[in-house]
């Protein structure tokens, strides 16, 4: 870490009325749920962060703490085409206005553009980190170009069969007609 932030412990207020900043890298192995997403469990991966605070605000509304949040992984994961492992570059840039309580930033997440929070003096900064890293996953990852041929088709023992033509029961009797 290159600051004198404790991200599993951040005091918001605090931090964003000192403007400050918090960057760090993190291995994937600590994102309990991260790393259930990546094929391989390479829990050395590193995850890297920066967070961002201020205060903005008006005479309206006042000042509110904001925190903007910028991470970045590479995920070995799945890839839909072709079934083999592909790294995958995971990052998320957000940005999170805080607010006193619970029921405030309920109702006014659903009214503002950027996502409300509430404050906290013990804020965990990674999980926020991975939740927005697990938010920014893609839904079907894939390579951009297989480096294995892709098969497009599946055919079973019992498609197979069904494939080879029938023989036609009016044959029988075009034979008899053409003996006539």
């Amino acid at each position: 870490m290159k600051n004198d932030y404790l991200p599993q412990h951040l005091n918001v207020e605090v931090f964003a009325r000192l403007a400050g900043t918090c960057s760090g890298t993190v291995r994937l192995g600590d994102f309990e749920r991260l790393i259930q997403e990546s094929v391989t469990g390479a829990a050395s991966v590193l995850v890297e962060f920066t967070a961002q605070g201020e205060m903005r605000g008006d005479e309206a509304q006042g000042e509110h703490a904001w925190l903007h949040l910028e991470a970045r992984t590479v995920l070995a994961m799945t890839c839909q085409r072709c079934l083999g492992p592909v790294d995958v570059g995971i990052s998320a840039e957000r940005s999170f206005r805080f607010v006193a309580t619970e029921a405030l930033a309920e109702t006014e997440d659903e009214e503002s553009e950027e996502d409300v929070l509430v404050a906290s003096r013990d804020f965990d900064l990674l999980a926020l980190v991975e939740d927005e890293l697990l938010m920014a996953l893609p839904p079907v990852p894939k390579h951009e170009v297989c480096p294995v041929p892709v098969k497009l088709e599946a055919r079973d023992a019992d498609f197979a069969e069904e494939d080879e033509p029938k023989p036609n029961p009016f044959a029988v009797l075009e034979q008899l007609k053409k003996k006539s």
